[in-house]
Protein backbone atom coordinates (compact mmCIF):
# COMPACT_ATOMS: atom_id res chain seq x y z
CA UNK A 1 0.00 0.00 0.00
CA UNK A 2 1.19 3.45 -0.69
CA UNK A 3 1.09 5.52 1.98
CA UNK A 4 0.88 8.98 0.53
CA UNK A 5 -3.03 7.56 -0.64
CA UNK A 6 -3.51 8.11 3.02
CA UNK A 7 -1.60 10.82 4.49
CA UNK A 8 -0.68 13.24 1.44
CA UNK A 9 -2.50 16.81 1.63
CA UNK A 10 -5.60 14.97 3.72
CA UNK A 11 -7.78 16.25 6.23
CA UNK A 12 -10.08 12.77 7.00
CA UNK A 13 -10.40 9.71 6.38
CA UNK A 14 -13.63 7.91 7.04
CA UNK A 15 -13.72 5.08 7.68
CA UNK A 16 -9.40 4.63 7.96
CA UNK A 17 -9.25 1.54 9.14
CA UNK A 18 -11.87 -0.18 6.60
CA UNK A 19 -9.59 1.51 3.64
CA UNK A 20 -6.51 0.72 5.27
CA UNK A 21 -7.89 -3.19 5.01
CA UNK A 22 -9.21 -2.68 1.73
CA UNK A 23 -6.20 -1.32 0.57
CA UNK A 24 -4.23 -4.14 2.26
CA UNK A 25 -6.25 -6.61 0.38
CA UNK A 26 -4.71 -6.21 -3.32
CA UNK A 27 -8.18 -5.56 -4.20
CA UNK A 28 -8.84 -3.52 -6.99
CA UNK A 29 -11.24 -0.78 -5.79
CA UNK A 30 -13.51 1.81 -7.06
CA UNK A 31 -12.18 5.26 -6.28
CA UNK A 32 -15.01 7.96 -6.90
CA UNK A 33 -15.02 11.88 -7.60
CA UNK A 34 -17.36 14.18 -9.06
CA UNK A 35 -17.29 17.55 -10.09
CA UNK A 36 -20.46 19.78 -10.86
CA UNK A 37 -19.72 22.02 -14.06
CA UNK A 38 -21.04 25.37 -12.20
CA UNK A 39 -18.16 27.40 -14.22
CA UNK A 40 -16.00 26.48 -17.56
CA UNK A 41 -12.88 26.34 -15.41
CA UNK A 42 -11.66 23.37 -12.94
CA UNK A 43 -9.53 25.58 -10.46
CA UNK A 44 -6.62 24.27 -8.57
CA UNK A 45 -8.66 23.90 -5.57
CA UNK A 46 -10.97 21.35 -6.97
CA UNK A 47 -7.52 19.59 -8.84
CA UNK A 48 -6.42 18.15 -5.20
CA UNK A 49 -8.95 16.05 -5.20
CA UNK A 50 -7.88 15.21 -8.88
CA UNK A 51 -4.36 14.61 -8.20
CA UNK A 52 -5.93 12.32 -4.95
CA UNK A 53 -7.57 10.29 -7.62
CA UNK A 54 -4.39 9.88 -9.87
CA UNK A 55 -2.46 8.63 -6.79
CA UNK A 56 -5.11 5.83 -7.06
CA UNK A 57 -4.60 5.86 -10.14
CA UNK A 58 -0.93 5.13 -9.88
CA UNK A 59 -1.63 2.71 -7.43
CA UNK A 60 -3.59 -0.04 -9.61
CA UNK A 61 -7.07 0.97 -8.70
CA UNK A 62 -9.76 2.33 -11.19
CA UNK A 63 -11.06 6.28 -10.91
CA UNK A 64 -14.02 7.17 -11.86
CA UNK A 65 -14.50 10.70 -12.99
CA UNK A 66 -18.28 11.95 -12.70
CA UNK A 67 -19.30 14.93 -14.35
CA UNK A 68 -22.41 16.47 -12.28
CA UNK A 69 -24.22 17.98 -15.21
CA UNK A 70 -27.80 17.02 -13.47
CA UNK A 71 -26.56 17.86 -9.79
CA UNK A 72 -25.10 20.81 -11.09
CA UNK A 73 -28.55 22.40 -12.21
CA UNK A 74 -29.66 21.74 -8.89
CA UNK A 75 -26.70 23.35 -7.21
CA UNK A 76 -24.90 22.29 -3.71
CA UNK A 77 -24.86 24.90 -1.46
CA UNK A 78 -22.86 23.00 1.58
CA UNK A 79 -19.93 25.91 1.32
CA UNK A 80 -22.62 28.79 0.85
CA UNK A 81 -24.31 31.03 3.36
CA UNK A 82 -27.16 31.87 0.62
CA UNK A 83 -29.24 29.84 -1.85
CA UNK A 84 -27.13 29.09 -4.82
CA UNK A 85 -29.58 30.33 -8.26
CA UNK A 86 -30.72 27.17 -10.43
CA UNK A 87 -28.39 27.17 -13.48
CA UNK A 88 -29.81 26.44 -16.61
CA UNK A 89 -29.09 22.95 -18.79
CA UNK A 90 -27.57 24.83 -21.75
CA UNK A 91 -24.90 26.68 -19.38
CA UNK A 92 -23.94 23.89 -17.47
CA UNK A 93 -23.70 22.00 -21.05
CA UNK A 94 -21.21 25.02 -22.08
CA UNK A 95 -19.83 24.76 -18.92
CA UNK A 96 -18.44 21.19 -19.18
CA UNK A 97 -17.33 20.89 -22.57
CA UNK A 98 -13.60 21.04 -21.76
CA UNK A 99 -13.76 19.61 -18.31
CA UNK A 100 -12.32 15.75 -19.51
CA UNK A 101 -9.48 17.79 -21.35
CA UNK A 102 -8.60 19.82 -18.27
CA UNK A 103 -9.26 16.69 -16.06
CA UNK A 104 -6.67 15.35 -18.64
CA UNK A 105 -3.98 17.31 -17.27
CA UNK A 106 -3.83 15.86 -14.00
CA UNK A 107 -5.14 12.06 -14.51
CA UNK A 108 -4.75 9.46 -17.32
CA UNK A 109 -8.24 9.77 -18.61
CA UNK A 110 -7.60 6.58 -21.20
CA UNK A 111 -7.91 4.29 -18.00
CA UNK A 112 -10.36 6.64 -16.19
CA UNK A 113 -14.07 5.82 -16.20
CA UNK A 114 -16.14 8.58 -17.06
CA UNK A 115 -19.81 9.64 -16.42
CA UNK A 116 -22.46 11.96 -16.56
CA UNK A 117 -24.46 11.53 -13.35
CA UNK A 118 -27.89 12.16 -15.73
CA UNK A 119 -26.87 8.75 -16.89
CA UNK A 120 -29.10 7.60 -13.64
CA UNK A 121 -30.46 10.66 -11.65
CA UNK A 122 -32.56 11.50 -14.75
CA UNK A 123 -34.16 8.25 -15.16
CA UNK A 124 -35.62 8.15 -11.33
CA UNK A 125 -39.07 8.45 -10.61
CA UNK A 126 -40.95 10.45 -8.24
CA UNK A 127 -41.77 7.44 -5.61
CA UNK A 128 -37.65 6.42 -6.44
CA UNK A 129 -36.77 10.08 -4.94
CA UNK A 130 -39.48 9.80 -1.95
CA UNK A 131 -37.56 6.35 -1.11
CA UNK A 132 -34.32 7.72 -0.93
CA UNK A 133 -35.47 10.97 1.15
CA UNK A 134 -36.80 8.46 3.49
CA UNK A 135 -33.41 7.41 4.52
CA UNK A 136 -32.72 10.75 6.13
CA UNK A 137 -34.75 13.28 8.15
CA UNK A 138 -35.46 16.67 8.03
CA UNK A 139 -32.95 17.39 10.94
CA UNK A 140 -30.22 15.73 9.16
CA UNK A 141 -30.08 18.18 7.12
CA UNK A 142 -30.84 21.79 8.84
CA UNK A 143 -28.29 20.50 11.71
CA UNK A 144 -25.25 21.36 9.09
CA UNK A 145 -24.30 24.51 10.17
CA UNK A 146 -24.33 26.89 7.09
CA UNK A 147 -27.84 26.14 7.01
CA UNK A 148 -29.12 26.18 10.26
CA UNK A 149 -27.25 29.48 10.07
CA UNK A 150 -29.25 30.16 7.73
CA UNK A 151 -32.29 29.97 9.17
CA UNK A 152 -31.33 31.66 12.01
CA UNK A 153 -30.99 34.44 9.98
CA UNK A 154 -33.80 34.51 8.30
CA UNK A 155 -32.41 33.12 4.90
CA UNK A 156 -34.50 31.05 2.50
CA UNK A 157 -33.41 26.98 2.46
CA UNK A 158 -35.25 25.44 -0.31
CA UNK A 159 -36.77 21.85 -0.48
CA UNK A 160 -34.67 21.92 -3.81
CA UNK A 161 -31.21 22.20 -1.95
CA UNK A 162 -32.55 19.26 0.48
CA UNK A 163 -32.48 16.99 -2.14
CA UNK A 164 -28.76 17.54 -3.40
CA UNK A 165 -26.94 15.26 -1.12
CA UNK A 166 -29.47 12.39 -1.74
CA UNK A 167 -28.37 12.56 -5.37
CA UNK A 168 -24.73 12.89 -4.91
CA UNK A 169 -25.30 9.95 -2.39
CA UNK A 170 -27.55 7.99 -5.09
CA UNK A 171 -24.01 8.78 -7.21
CA UNK A 172 -22.12 6.24 -5.38
CA UNK A 173 -25.08 3.67 -5.68
CA UNK A 174 -24.78 3.87 -9.00
CA UNK A 175 -21.12 3.29 -9.85
CA UNK A 176 -20.58 0.98 -6.64
CA UNK A 177 -17.93 2.90 -5.03
CA UNK A 178 -15.59 1.88 -2.51
CA UNK A 179 -14.39 5.10 -1.76
CA UNK A 180 -15.09 8.84 -2.40
CA UNK A 181 -12.66 12.03 -2.47
CA UNK A 182 -13.94 15.00 -1.83
CA UNK A 183 -13.57 18.51 0.14
CA UNK A 184 -14.22 18.96 3.50
CA UNK A 185 -17.31 20.80 2.68
CA UNK A 186 -18.88 17.35 1.06
CA UNK A 187 -18.41 15.73 4.00
CA UNK A 188 -22.40 15.27 4.55
CA UNK A 189 -22.87 14.77 0.87
CA UNK A 190 -20.59 12.24 0.72
CA UNK A 191 -21.62 10.19 4.49
CA UNK A 192 -24.92 10.24 2.08
CA UNK A 193 -23.41 8.09 0.41
CA UNK A 194 -22.89 5.38 2.88
CA UNK A 195 -26.48 5.47 3.88
CA UNK A 196 -27.65 4.96 0.37
CA UNK A 197 -25.23 2.25 -0.28
CA UNK A 198 -26.30 0.04 2.96
CA UNK A 199 -29.86 1.12 2.01
CA UNK A 200 -29.53 -0.53 -1.31
CA UNK A 201 -27.36 -3.65 0.47
CA UNK A 202 -23.35 -2.21 -0.71
CA UNK A 203 -21.06 -2.36 1.53
CA UNK A 204 -20.51 1.38 2.09
CA UNK A 205 -17.53 3.81 0.87
CA UNK A 206 -14.76 5.14 2.50
CA UNK A 207 -14.51 8.63 2.58
CA UNK A 208 -10.93 10.51 1.87
CA UNK A 209 -11.83 14.52 2.94
CA UNK A 210 -9.16 17.05 1.42
CA UNK A 211 -8.73 20.68 2.93
CA UNK A 212 -10.07 23.66 0.94
CA UNK A 213 -7.28 25.84 -0.53
CA UNK A 214 -6.98 29.58 -0.27
CA UNK A 215 -7.61 31.28 -3.22
CA UNK A 216 -5.79 34.76 -4.68
CA UNK A 217 -7.89 36.71 -2.10
CA UNK A 218 -7.10 34.47 1.01
CA UNK A 219 -10.71 33.45 1.08
CA UNK A 220 -11.63 29.89 -0.03
CA UNK A 221 -10.72 29.52 -3.93
CA UNK A 222 -14.10 29.63 -5.89
CA UNK A 223 -15.48 30.16 -9.14
CA UNK A 224 -17.76 32.46 -7.64
CA UNK A 225 -15.42 35.08 -5.59
CA UNK A 226 -13.38 34.67 -8.90
CA UNK A 227 -10.31 34.23 -6.40
CA UNK A 228 -8.83 31.48 -8.46
CA UNK A 229 -6.31 29.65 -10.50
CA UNK A 230 -7.40 27.82 -13.77
CA UNK A 231 -5.69 24.87 -15.15
CA UNK A 232 -6.37 26.60 -18.29
CA UNK A 233 -4.65 29.57 -17.57
CA UNK A 234 -1.75 30.55 -20.03
CA UNK A 235 1.88 29.42 -18.25
CA UNK A 236 2.68 32.98 -17.62
CA UNK A 237 -0.73 34.03 -16.06
CA UNK A 238 -0.64 30.92 -13.95
CA UNK A 239 3.15 31.23 -12.58
CA UNK A 240 2.55 35.05 -11.85
CA UNK A 241 -1.01 34.31 -9.89
CA UNK A 242 0.76 31.73 -7.54
CA UNK A 243 3.89 34.14 -7.14
CA UNK A 244 1.31 36.71 -5.91
CA UNK A 245 0.08 34.49 -3.27
CA UNK A 246 0.55 34.79 0.51
CA UNK A 247 3.91 33.81 1.93
CA UNK A 248 1.99 31.97 4.60
CA UNK A 249 0.37 29.25 1.91
CA UNK A 250 3.42 28.03 0.17
CA UNK A 251 3.69 24.92 2.15
CA UNK A 252 -0.01 24.03 2.28
CA UNK A 253 0.25 24.16 -2.28
CA UNK A 254 3.36 22.62 -1.67
CA UNK A 255 1.53 19.64 -0.01
CA UNK A 256 -1.41 19.58 -1.70
CA UNK A 257 -0.79 21.16 -5.10
CA UNK A 258 1.87 19.48 -5.84
CA UNK A 259 3.64 16.18 -5.51
CA UNK A 260 7.25 16.99 -4.34
CA UNK A 261 8.76 14.17 -1.65
CA UNK A 262 7.46 15.63 1.84
CA UNK A 263 10.87 15.31 2.42
CA UNK A 264 11.41 18.08 0.24
CA UNK A 265 8.40 19.85 1.32
CA UNK A 266 9.83 19.83 5.23
CA UNK A 267 13.19 21.29 4.34
CA UNK A 268 11.50 23.99 2.66
CA UNK A 269 9.14 24.85 5.78
CA UNK A 270 12.78 24.21 7.61
CA UNK A 271 14.39 26.90 5.50
CA UNK A 272 11.06 29.33 5.76
CA UNK A 273 11.22 29.24 9.37
CA UNK A 274 14.75 29.89 9.57
CA UNK A 275 14.61 32.80 7.43
CA UNK A 276 14.89 32.00 3.52
CA UNK A 277 13.27 34.27 1.06
CA UNK A 278 10.34 33.25 0.90
CA UNK A 279 9.96 34.46 -3.21
CA UNK A 280 12.88 31.87 -3.60
CA UNK A 281 10.17 28.96 -2.21
CA UNK A 282 7.05 30.18 -4.40
CA UNK A 283 9.42 30.14 -7.60
CA UNK A 284 10.17 26.51 -6.43
CA UNK A 285 6.18 25.79 -5.79
CA UNK A 286 5.24 27.80 -8.72
CA UNK A 287 7.56 25.83 -10.93
CA UNK A 288 6.28 22.59 -10.43
CA UNK A 289 2.68 23.46 -10.58
CA UNK A 290 3.49 24.62 -14.52
CA UNK A 291 5.36 22.27 -14.58
CA UNK A 292 2.71 19.53 -13.91
CA UNK A 293 0.09 21.75 -15.97
CA UNK A 294 1.94 22.44 -19.01
CA UNK A 295 5.16 20.60 -19.38
CA UNK A 296 9.04 21.53 -18.42
CA UNK A 297 9.28 24.00 -21.35
CA UNK A 298 6.71 25.75 -20.65
CA UNK A 299 7.61 25.78 -16.55
CA UNK A 300 11.23 27.35 -17.83
CA UNK A 301 9.70 30.07 -19.93
CA UNK A 302 7.25 31.23 -17.19
CA UNK A 303 10.02 31.24 -14.33
CA UNK A 304 11.69 33.36 -17.27
CA UNK A 305 9.55 35.62 -17.81
CA UNK A 306 8.63 36.27 -14.43
CA UNK A 307 11.78 37.00 -13.00
CA UNK A 308 12.62 39.30 -15.77
CA UNK A 309 9.51 41.01 -15.49
CA UNK A 310 9.58 41.50 -11.90
CA UNK A 311 13.22 41.24 -10.58
CA UNK A 312 14.18 43.57 -13.80
CA UNK A 313 11.22 45.53 -14.50
CA UNK A 314 10.96 44.41 -18.20
CA UNK A 315 7.79 44.40 -19.96
CA UNK A 316 6.46 40.62 -20.90
CA UNK A 317 7.24 40.05 -24.27
CA UNK A 318 3.31 38.91 -24.89
CA UNK A 319 1.19 41.66 -23.91
CA UNK A 320 -2.73 41.86 -25.09
CA UNK A 321 -3.27 45.17 -27.07
CA UNK A 322 -6.70 47.34 -27.12
CA UNK A 323 -7.31 50.15 -29.23
CA UNK A 324 -8.41 53.44 -27.95
CA UNK A 325 -11.46 54.92 -30.40
CA UNK A 326 -12.85 57.60 -27.67
CA UNK A 327 -9.64 59.84 -25.99
CA UNK A 328 -11.92 60.50 -22.83
CA UNK A 329 -12.46 56.93 -22.24
CA UNK A 330 -11.17 55.90 -18.19
CA UNK A 331 -8.19 53.52 -17.52
CA UNK A 332 -11.10 51.90 -15.84
CA UNK A 333 -13.44 51.35 -18.63
CA UNK A 334 -11.07 50.18 -20.86
CA UNK A 335 -9.97 47.05 -18.11
CA UNK A 336 -13.06 46.17 -17.40
CA UNK A 337 -14.18 46.04 -20.59
CA UNK A 338 -10.76 43.50 -21.89
CA UNK A 339 -11.67 41.77 -18.15
CA UNK A 340 -8.13 42.29 -16.22
CA UNK A 341 -10.67 44.08 -13.49
CA UNK A 342 -13.97 42.14 -12.57
CA UNK A 343 -15.42 45.82 -11.61
CA UNK A 344 -15.10 49.25 -10.70
CA UNK A 345 -14.74 48.73 -7.03
CA UNK A 346 -11.47 45.93 -7.27
CA UNK A 347 -10.32 48.84 -10.13
CA UNK A 348 -10.76 51.26 -6.83
CA UNK A 349 -9.01 48.96 -4.53
CA UNK A 350 -6.09 48.99 -6.66
CA UNK A 351 -5.65 52.30 -7.28
CA UNK A 352 -6.17 52.71 -3.97
CA UNK A 353 -3.35 50.05 -3.22
CA UNK A 354 -1.20 51.98 -5.73
CA UNK A 355 -0.70 48.72 -7.70
CA UNK A 356 -1.62 50.41 -11.57
CA UNK A 357 1.08 51.61 -12.96
CA UNK A 358 2.03 52.96 -16.44
CA UNK A 359 5.65 51.08 -17.63
CA UNK A 360 6.96 53.54 -19.57
CA UNK A 361 6.59 56.65 -17.73
CA UNK A 362 6.95 54.92 -14.35
CA UNK A 363 3.76 56.58 -13.24
CA UNK A 364 1.45 54.76 -10.47
CA UNK A 365 -2.17 55.44 -11.28
CA UNK A 366 -3.76 58.03 -8.29
CA UNK A 367 -6.89 58.80 -9.56
CA UNK A 368 -9.58 56.16 -9.91
CA UNK A 369 -10.97 58.81 -12.92
CA UNK A 370 -7.49 58.19 -15.00
CA UNK A 371 -8.22 58.97 -18.67
CA UNK A 372 -6.33 56.47 -20.40
CA UNK A 373 -3.11 57.38 -22.70
CA UNK A 374 -1.27 54.97 -24.87
CA UNK A 375 1.27 52.52 -23.32
CA UNK A 376 1.57 49.41 -21.15
CA UNK A 377 0.26 49.49 -17.98
CA UNK A 378 0.78 47.02 -15.33
CA UNK A 379 -2.40 45.89 -13.05
CA UNK A 380 -1.83 44.60 -9.66
CA UNK A 381 1.22 42.15 -10.05
CA UNK A 382 0.48 40.08 -13.01
CA UNK A 383 -1.34 42.20 -15.42
CA UNK A 384 -0.58 43.78 -18.11
CA UNK A 385 -2.18 45.58 -21.09
CA UNK A 386 -0.82 47.85 -24.01
CA UNK A 387 -3.16 50.73 -25.02
CA UNK A 388 -2.90 52.26 -28.46
CA UNK A 389 -4.62 55.30 -30.51
CA UNK A 390 -6.77 54.18 -32.97
CA UNK A 391 -5.52 56.78 -35.25
CA UNK A 392 -1.56 55.45 -35.10
CA UNK A 393 -2.71 52.08 -35.10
Amino acid sequence: MNQDILNRGVSEIIDKKSLEDKLNSGKKLRIKLGIDPTSPYIHLGRATALRKLRDFQNDGHQIVFIIGDFTGVVGDTSDKDSERPVLQQDIVEENLKTYIEQAAKIIDINKCEIHRNSEWLSKLTFSDVSGLADAFSVNDFISRELVSKRLENGKRVSLREVLYPIMQGYDSVAIKSDVEIGGTDQKFNMLAGRVLQRMYGQEPQDIIMLPLIEGLDGRKMSSSWGNTINLTEEPNSMFGKIMSLRDDLIIRYLDVCTRISEADVKTIETDLANGKNPKEAKLDLAYEIVKELHGKDAAESAKKNWEETFSERKIPETVPDTLIYNPTKTLSEIVIECELVPSKSEFTRLVESSSIEHMENEEIVKDVKFIAIPGTYRIGKKRFLRIKNHASA
